[in-house]
Protein backbone atom coordinates (compact mmCIF):
# COMPACT_ATOMS: atom_id res chain seq x y z
CA UNK A 1 0.00 0.00 0.00
CA UNK A 2 1.29 3.46 -0.86
CA UNK A 3 1.76 5.80 2.09
CA UNK A 4 -0.46 8.92 2.15
CA UNK A 5 1.16 12.04 0.73
CA UNK A 6 1.99 14.49 3.51
CA UNK A 7 4.11 17.64 3.89
CA UNK A 8 7.14 15.40 4.34
CA UNK A 9 6.49 13.99 0.89
CA UNK A 10 5.30 17.09 -0.96
CA UNK A 11 8.25 19.27 0.08
CA UNK A 12 10.71 17.11 -1.88
CA UNK A 13 8.24 17.16 -4.77
CA UNK A 14 8.03 20.96 -4.56
CA UNK A 15 11.79 21.12 -4.57
CA UNK A 16 11.84 18.73 -7.53
CA UNK A 17 9.53 21.08 -9.43
CA UNK A 18 12.18 23.79 -8.99
CA UNK A 19 15.07 21.53 -9.99
CA UNK A 20 16.15 21.82 -13.62
CA UNK A 21 16.00 18.07 -14.12
CA UNK A 22 12.49 17.25 -12.92
CA UNK A 23 9.06 18.72 -13.74
CA UNK A 24 10.55 22.18 -13.65
CA UNK A 25 8.59 25.32 -13.01
CA UNK A 26 9.91 26.63 -16.31
CA UNK A 27 8.54 23.54 -18.09
CA UNK A 28 5.08 24.05 -16.59
CA UNK A 29 5.11 27.76 -17.34
CA UNK A 30 6.27 27.29 -20.94
CA UNK A 31 3.70 24.54 -21.55
CA UNK A 32 0.93 26.68 -20.03
CA UNK A 33 1.89 29.80 -22.02
CA UNK A 34 2.35 27.68 -25.13
CA UNK A 35 -1.14 26.29 -24.58
CA UNK A 36 -2.62 29.78 -24.57
CA UNK A 37 -0.73 30.58 -27.78
CA UNK A 38 -2.00 27.33 -29.30
CA UNK A 39 -5.58 28.36 -28.48
CA UNK A 40 -5.01 31.64 -30.31
CA UNK A 41 -3.47 29.84 -33.32
CA UNK A 42 -6.42 27.42 -33.51
CA UNK A 43 -8.93 30.28 -33.30
CA UNK A 44 -7.04 32.17 -36.04
CA UNK A 45 -7.07 29.08 -38.28
CA UNK A 46 -10.84 28.72 -37.90
CA UNK A 47 -11.37 32.39 -38.79
CA UNK A 48 -9.09 32.21 -41.83
CA UNK A 49 -10.54 28.91 -43.10
CA UNK A 50 -14.04 30.41 -43.05
CA UNK A 51 -13.12 33.73 -44.66
CA UNK A 52 -12.14 35.00 -48.09
CA UNK A 53 -8.56 34.02 -47.25
CA UNK A 54 -9.45 30.30 -47.23
CA UNK A 55 -8.11 29.57 -50.77
CA UNK A 56 -4.80 31.26 -49.91
CA UNK A 57 -4.62 29.33 -46.62
CA UNK A 58 -5.18 25.93 -48.21
CA UNK A 59 -3.08 26.79 -51.25
CA UNK A 60 -0.09 27.68 -49.07
CA UNK A 61 -0.31 24.36 -47.21
CA UNK A 62 -0.35 22.43 -50.50
CA UNK A 63 2.47 24.44 -52.07
CA UNK A 64 5.70 22.48 -52.48
CA UNK A 65 8.93 23.41 -50.78
CA UNK A 66 11.51 21.09 -52.28
CA UNK A 67 10.31 17.47 -52.48
CA UNK A 68 7.46 17.90 -49.96
CA UNK A 69 4.48 20.22 -49.52
CA UNK A 70 4.54 22.79 -46.72
CA UNK A 71 1.80 20.88 -44.90
CA UNK A 72 3.87 17.70 -45.17
CA UNK A 73 6.98 19.47 -43.82
CA UNK A 74 4.93 20.68 -40.85
CA UNK A 75 3.26 17.35 -40.06
CA UNK A 76 6.22 15.07 -40.74
CA UNK A 77 9.19 17.40 -40.26
CA UNK A 78 8.43 19.95 -37.54
CA UNK A 79 6.32 17.44 -35.63
CA UNK A 80 9.29 15.06 -35.53
CA UNK A 81 10.97 17.70 -33.35
CA UNK A 82 7.82 17.80 -31.19
CA UNK A 83 8.02 14.02 -30.80
CA UNK A 84 11.73 14.30 -30.01
CA UNK A 85 10.82 16.52 -27.07
CA UNK A 86 8.03 14.14 -26.05
CA UNK A 87 10.52 11.25 -26.10
CA UNK A 88 13.06 13.21 -24.05
CA UNK A 89 10.40 14.06 -21.45
CA UNK A 90 9.25 10.46 -21.23
CA UNK A 91 12.81 9.14 -20.83
CA UNK A 92 13.76 11.77 -18.28
CA UNK A 93 10.64 11.29 -16.19
CA UNK A 94 10.96 7.50 -16.27
CA UNK A 95 14.62 7.52 -15.23
CA UNK A 96 15.11 10.70 -13.23
CA UNK A 97 11.78 12.34 -12.46
CA UNK A 98 8.30 11.96 -11.05
CA UNK A 99 7.82 8.61 -12.84
CA UNK A 100 11.10 7.08 -11.71
CA UNK A 101 9.46 4.81 -9.14
CA UNK A 102 6.48 2.48 -9.43
CA UNK A 103 4.72 4.23 -6.54
CA UNK A 104 4.86 7.56 -8.37
CA UNK A 105 3.75 5.98 -11.63
CA UNK A 106 0.74 4.24 -10.09
CA UNK A 107 -1.93 6.95 -10.06
CA UNK A 108 -1.07 8.80 -13.30
CA UNK A 109 -0.38 5.48 -15.05
CA UNK A 110 -3.70 3.92 -14.07
CA UNK A 111 -5.54 7.16 -14.81
CA UNK A 112 -3.89 7.42 -18.24
CA UNK A 113 -4.83 3.81 -19.07
CA UNK A 114 -8.47 4.45 -18.16
CA UNK A 115 -8.37 7.72 -20.06
CA UNK A 116 -7.32 5.92 -23.24
CA UNK A 117 -9.52 2.82 -23.00
CA UNK A 118 -12.91 4.41 -22.30
CA UNK A 119 -12.73 7.11 -25.04
CA UNK A 120 -11.79 4.45 -27.59
CA UNK A 121 -14.76 2.31 -26.54
CA UNK A 122 -17.15 5.26 -26.74
CA UNK A 123 -15.88 6.12 -30.21
CA UNK A 124 -16.30 2.52 -31.38
CA UNK A 125 -19.82 2.42 -29.92
CA UNK A 126 -20.82 5.08 -32.46
CA UNK A 127 -18.63 3.90 -35.34
CA UNK A 128 -18.37 0.11 -35.05
CA UNK A 129 -20.76 -0.31 -38.00
CA UNK A 130 -18.53 1.72 -40.32
CA UNK A 131 -15.11 0.19 -41.07
CA UNK A 132 -14.08 3.43 -42.79
CA UNK A 133 -14.60 5.68 -39.75
CA UNK A 134 -13.77 3.03 -37.12
CA UNK A 135 -10.11 3.54 -38.03
CA UNK A 136 -10.26 6.76 -36.01
CA UNK A 137 -10.77 4.96 -32.68
CA UNK A 138 -7.52 6.39 -31.27
CA UNK A 139 -8.38 10.04 -31.98
CA UNK A 140 -10.09 10.75 -28.61
CA UNK A 141 -7.52 8.83 -26.56
CA UNK A 142 -5.00 11.71 -26.50
CA UNK A 143 -4.53 14.55 -24.00
CA UNK A 144 -2.94 17.85 -25.02
CA UNK A 145 -0.71 18.84 -22.09
CA UNK A 146 -0.06 22.34 -23.48
CA UNK A 147 -3.76 23.12 -23.84
CA UNK A 148 -4.69 21.51 -20.51
CA UNK A 149 -1.96 23.32 -18.58
CA UNK A 150 -2.88 26.51 -20.41
CA UNK A 151 -6.44 26.29 -19.06
CA UNK A 152 -5.14 25.34 -15.62
CA UNK A 153 -2.75 28.31 -15.61
CA UNK A 154 -5.73 30.67 -15.83
CA UNK A 155 -6.63 29.60 -12.27
CA UNK A 156 -3.22 30.52 -10.86
CA UNK A 157 -2.45 29.35 -7.30
CA UNK A 158 -6.00 28.08 -6.77
CA UNK A 159 -4.86 24.77 -8.28
CA UNK A 160 -2.71 22.64 -5.93
CA UNK A 161 0.85 22.17 -7.19
CA UNK A 162 0.57 18.38 -6.79
CA UNK A 163 -2.44 18.40 -9.15
CA UNK A 164 -0.34 20.10 -11.86
CA UNK A 165 2.36 17.48 -11.38
CA UNK A 166 -0.28 14.73 -11.63
CA UNK A 167 -1.67 16.19 -14.86
CA UNK A 168 1.78 16.56 -16.39
CA UNK A 169 2.76 12.99 -15.45
CA UNK A 170 -0.55 11.61 -16.76
CA UNK A 171 -0.14 13.49 -20.05
CA UNK A 172 3.42 12.21 -20.49
CA UNK A 173 2.26 8.60 -20.01
CA UNK A 174 -0.64 9.37 -22.36
CA UNK A 175 1.87 10.61 -24.96
CA UNK A 176 3.81 7.35 -24.59
CA UNK A 177 0.60 5.44 -25.28
CA UNK A 178 -0.11 7.61 -28.33
CA UNK A 179 3.38 6.98 -29.70
CA UNK A 180 2.88 3.22 -29.33
CA UNK A 181 -0.54 3.42 -31.00
CA UNK A 182 0.87 5.39 -33.95
CA UNK A 183 3.73 2.93 -34.39
CA UNK A 184 1.50 -0.17 -34.21
CA UNK A 185 -1.76 0.88 -35.87
CA UNK A 186 -1.03 3.78 -38.22
CA UNK A 187 1.86 2.43 -40.23
CA UNK A 188 1.60 1.97 -43.99
CA UNK A 189 3.30 -0.49 -46.32
CA UNK A 190 6.83 -1.15 -45.10
CA UNK A 191 10.05 -0.88 -47.10
CA UNK A 192 12.30 -3.58 -45.69
CA UNK A 193 15.46 -1.90 -47.07
CA UNK A 194 14.73 1.50 -45.52
CA UNK A 195 13.53 -0.13 -42.31
CA UNK A 196 16.83 -2.01 -42.10
CA UNK A 197 18.83 1.18 -42.73
CA UNK A 198 16.81 2.95 -40.04
CA UNK A 199 17.52 0.11 -37.61
CA UNK A 200 21.24 0.28 -38.46
CA UNK A 201 21.28 4.05 -37.86
CA UNK A 202 19.47 3.56 -34.55
CA UNK A 203 22.03 0.92 -33.55
CA UNK A 204 24.88 3.35 -34.30
CA UNK A 205 23.16 6.00 -32.15
CA UNK A 206 22.82 3.51 -29.29
CA UNK A 207 26.48 2.63 -29.70
CA UNK A 208 27.38 6.32 -29.43
CA UNK A 209 25.35 6.46 -26.21
CA UNK A 210 27.21 3.47 -24.77
CA UNK A 211 30.57 4.89 -25.90
CA UNK A 212 29.91 8.10 -23.97
CA UNK A 213 29.90 10.54 -26.89
CA UNK A 214 29.77 13.92 -25.13
CA UNK A 215 28.58 16.21 -27.94
CA UNK A 216 25.07 16.72 -29.23
CA UNK A 217 25.81 17.42 -32.89
CA UNK A 218 26.71 13.81 -33.85
CA UNK A 219 23.40 12.62 -32.37
CA UNK A 220 21.43 15.34 -34.17
CA UNK A 221 23.21 14.71 -37.47
CA UNK A 222 22.51 10.97 -37.36
CA UNK A 223 19.01 11.78 -36.08
CA UNK A 224 18.33 13.58 -39.38
CA UNK A 225 19.55 10.49 -41.25
CA UNK A 226 17.29 8.33 -39.09
CA UNK A 227 14.32 10.60 -39.89
CA UNK A 228 15.00 10.22 -43.62
CA UNK A 229 15.07 6.42 -43.51
CA UNK A 230 12.01 6.20 -41.24
CA UNK A 231 10.13 8.55 -43.59
CA UNK A 232 10.90 6.22 -46.52
CA UNK A 233 10.26 3.02 -44.54
CA UNK A 234 6.48 3.40 -44.20
CA UNK A 235 6.56 4.06 -40.45
CA UNK A 236 5.45 7.60 -39.71
CA UNK A 237 8.48 9.89 -39.75
CA UNK A 238 7.72 11.41 -36.34
CA UNK A 239 8.58 8.09 -34.68
CA UNK A 240 12.20 8.92 -35.57
CA UNK A 241 12.03 11.73 -33.03
CA UNK A 242 11.11 9.33 -30.24
CA UNK A 243 13.78 6.82 -31.31
CA UNK A 244 16.43 9.55 -31.32
CA UNK A 245 15.33 10.65 -27.83
CA UNK A 246 15.93 7.13 -26.50
CA UNK A 247 19.58 7.35 -27.56
CA UNK A 248 20.39 10.75 -26.02
CA UNK A 249 22.53 10.15 -22.88
CA UNK A 250 21.15 11.01 -19.45
CA UNK A 251 24.51 10.49 -17.74
CA UNK A 252 26.29 13.55 -16.28
CA UNK A 253 28.71 15.42 -18.52
CA UNK A 254 32.37 14.34 -18.30
CA UNK A 255 34.16 16.07 -15.45
CA UNK A 256 30.85 16.89 -13.72
CA UNK A 257 29.83 13.57 -12.13
CA UNK A 258 27.31 15.15 -9.76
CA UNK A 259 25.82 17.62 -12.24
CA UNK A 260 23.06 15.56 -13.83
CA UNK A 261 21.26 18.72 -14.96
CA UNK A 262 23.93 19.26 -17.63
CA UNK A 263 23.58 15.88 -19.32
CA UNK A 264 23.02 15.92 -23.07
CA UNK A 265 19.39 14.90 -22.57
CA UNK A 266 18.61 17.77 -20.21
CA UNK A 267 20.46 20.31 -22.33
CA UNK A 268 18.59 19.26 -25.47
CA UNK A 269 15.24 19.11 -23.67
CA UNK A 270 15.64 22.60 -22.24
CA UNK A 271 16.78 23.93 -25.62
CA UNK A 272 13.69 22.52 -27.34
CA UNK A 273 10.98 23.40 -24.81
CA UNK A 274 10.36 26.99 -25.83
CA UNK A 275 10.76 26.56 -29.62
CA UNK A 276 8.36 23.61 -29.54
CA UNK A 277 5.83 25.34 -27.24
CA UNK A 278 5.93 28.75 -28.92
CA UNK A 279 6.72 27.97 -32.56
CA UNK A 280 6.25 24.35 -33.67
CA UNK A 281 3.00 23.43 -31.90
CA UNK A 282 1.24 26.74 -32.74
CA UNK A 283 2.30 26.35 -36.40
CA UNK A 284 0.90 22.80 -36.39
CA UNK A 285 -2.30 24.03 -34.76
CA UNK A 286 -2.73 26.83 -37.29
CA UNK A 287 -2.02 24.49 -40.20
CA UNK A 288 -4.48 21.80 -39.09
CA UNK A 289 -7.29 23.48 -37.14
CA UNK A 290 -8.65 25.33 -40.15
CA UNK A 291 -11.97 23.54 -40.50
CA UNK A 292 -14.30 24.96 -43.14
CA UNK A 293 -17.86 24.76 -41.88
CA UNK A 294 -19.14 25.16 -45.44
CA UNK A 295 -17.20 22.09 -46.62
CA UNK A 296 -17.90 19.85 -43.63
CA UNK A 297 -21.40 21.23 -43.18
CA UNK A 298 -23.22 21.78 -39.92
CA UNK A 299 -24.90 18.41 -40.51
CA UNK A 300 -21.50 16.85 -39.69
CA UNK A 301 -22.20 17.64 -36.04
CA UNK A 302 -24.71 14.78 -36.12
CA UNK A 303 -22.34 12.33 -37.83
CA UNK A 304 -21.19 9.26 -35.80
CA UNK A 305 -17.55 10.18 -36.47
CA UNK A 306 -17.92 13.70 -35.06
CA UNK A 307 -20.07 12.57 -32.14
CA UNK A 308 -17.75 9.67 -31.32
CA UNK A 309 -14.70 11.94 -31.19
CA UNK A 310 -16.43 14.69 -29.19
CA UNK A 311 -18.04 12.37 -26.64
CA UNK A 312 -14.90 10.26 -26.46
CA UNK A 313 -12.93 13.32 -25.37
CA UNK A 314 -15.59 14.87 -23.16
CA UNK A 315 -17.32 11.88 -21.54
CA UNK A 316 -14.70 9.20 -22.16
CA UNK A 317 -11.85 11.08 -20.51
CA UNK A 318 -14.03 12.08 -17.56
CA UNK A 319 -15.22 8.53 -16.92
CA UNK A 320 -11.90 6.90 -17.77
CA UNK A 321 -9.51 9.17 -15.86
CA UNK A 322 -11.73 9.81 -12.86
CA UNK A 323 -13.07 6.26 -12.69
CA UNK A 324 -9.64 4.64 -12.94
CA UNK A 325 -8.22 7.08 -10.36
CA UNK A 326 -11.08 6.41 -7.95
CA UNK A 327 -10.63 2.66 -8.34
CA UNK A 328 -6.88 2.88 -7.74
CA UNK A 329 -7.37 5.01 -4.62
CA UNK A 330 -10.23 2.88 -3.28
CA UNK A 331 -8.14 -0.30 -3.59
CA UNK A 332 -5.08 1.27 -1.94
CA UNK A 333 -2.92 1.23 -5.07
CA UNK A 334 -2.56 5.01 -4.91
CA UNK A 335 -3.61 8.07 -2.90
CA UNK A 336 -5.05 11.44 -3.80
CA UNK A 337 -2.42 14.02 -4.79
CA UNK A 338 -1.47 16.27 -1.86
CA UNK A 339 -4.06 18.93 -0.93
CA UNK A 340 -6.50 17.88 -3.65
CA UNK A 341 -10.15 16.90 -3.31
CA UNK A 342 -12.37 14.68 -5.39
CA UNK A 343 -13.76 17.81 -7.05
CA UNK A 344 -10.23 18.65 -8.15
CA UNK A 345 -9.98 15.18 -9.67
CA UNK A 346 -13.23 15.69 -11.59
CA UNK A 347 -11.86 18.98 -12.92
CA UNK A 348 -8.52 17.51 -14.03
CA UNK A 349 -10.31 14.54 -15.64
CA UNK A 350 -12.35 17.00 -17.69
CA UNK A 351 -9.20 18.89 -18.70
CA UNK A 352 -7.78 15.60 -19.98
CA UNK A 353 -10.55 15.78 -22.57
CA UNK A 354 -8.66 18.61 -24.26
CA UNK A 355 -7.00 16.42 -26.89
CA UNK A 356 -6.08 19.01 -29.47
CA UNK A 357 -2.54 18.51 -30.85
CA UNK A 358 -2.15 14.73 -30.65
CA UNK A 359 -5.80 14.12 -31.58
CA UNK A 360 -5.45 16.23 -34.72
CA UNK A 361 -2.26 14.39 -35.56
CA UNK A 362 -3.89 10.96 -35.19
CA UNK A 363 -6.88 12.14 -37.27
CA UNK A 364 -4.52 12.94 -40.13
CA UNK A 365 -3.02 9.45 -39.88
CA UNK A 366 -6.39 7.69 -39.55
CA UNK A 367 -7.85 9.31 -42.68
CA UNK A 368 -4.83 10.23 -44.83
CA UNK A 369 -6.68 10.30 -48.14
CA UNK A 370 -10.14 11.48 -47.07
CA UNK A 371 -10.28 15.21 -46.42
CA UNK A 372 -13.98 15.15 -45.53
CA UNK A 373 -13.47 12.59 -42.76
CA UNK A 374 -10.55 14.64 -41.48
CA UNK A 375 -12.81 17.71 -41.35
CA UNK A 376 -15.51 15.82 -39.44
CA UNK A 377 -12.96 14.45 -36.99
CA UNK A 378 -11.54 17.95 -36.50
CA UNK A 379 -15.01 19.28 -35.70
CA UNK A 380 -15.35 16.63 -33.01
CA UNK A 381 -11.88 17.42 -31.65
CA UNK A 382 -12.50 21.16 -31.53
CA UNK A 383 -16.00 20.83 -30.03
CA UNK A 384 -15.12 18.16 -27.48
CA UNK A 385 -11.89 19.89 -26.45
CA UNK A 386 -13.58 23.29 -26.10
CA UNK A 387 -16.42 21.99 -23.93
CA UNK A 388 -14.07 19.81 -21.85
CA UNK A 389 -11.72 22.75 -21.28
CA UNK A 390 -14.53 25.09 -20.25
CA UNK A 391 -16.14 22.56 -17.91
CA UNK A 392 -12.76 21.68 -16.42
CA UNK A 393 -12.06 25.36 -15.72
CA UNK A 394 -15.50 25.80 -14.10
CA UNK A 395 -15.09 22.75 -11.86
CA UNK A 396 -11.54 23.65 -10.79
CA UNK A 397 -12.69 27.24 -10.20
CA UNK A 398 -15.40 25.91 -7.87
CA UNK A 399 -13.05 23.51 -6.04
CA UNK A 400 -11.61 24.68 -2.70
CA UNK A 401 -8.34 26.60 -2.98
CA UNK A 402 -5.29 25.17 -1.17
CA UNK A 403 -4.80 26.32 2.41
CA UNK A 404 -3.32 29.82 2.50
CA UNK A 405 -4.55 30.79 -0.98
CA UNK A 406 -7.31 33.40 -0.93
CA UNK A 407 -10.29 32.47 -3.08
CA UNK A 408 -11.27 35.24 -5.48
Amino acid sequence: MIKPITDAVVKPITKAVKRPFSLTRGFLESEASGGLLLMAAAAAALVVANSALAPTYHGALHAYLGPLSIGYWINDGLMAVFFLLVGLEIKREMLDGQLASWSNRALPGIAAAGGMLVPALIFLFFNAGSPETAKGWAIPTATDIAFALGVMSLLGPRVPAALKVFLAALAIIDDLGAVIIIALFYTGGLSILDLGLAALTFAVLMGMNRAGVARLWPFLLLGAVLWFFVLRSGIHATIAGVLLALTIPLQPAPGRPDDVAHSLLHRLEHALQRPVAFIIVPIFGFANAGVSFDEAGWAALREPLTIGVALGLLLGKLVGVFGASALAIATGLATLPFRTTWLHMVGVALLCGVGFTMSLFIALLAFPDTALLQEKAKLGILGGSLIAGLLGWVVLRAAPAPQGVRAE
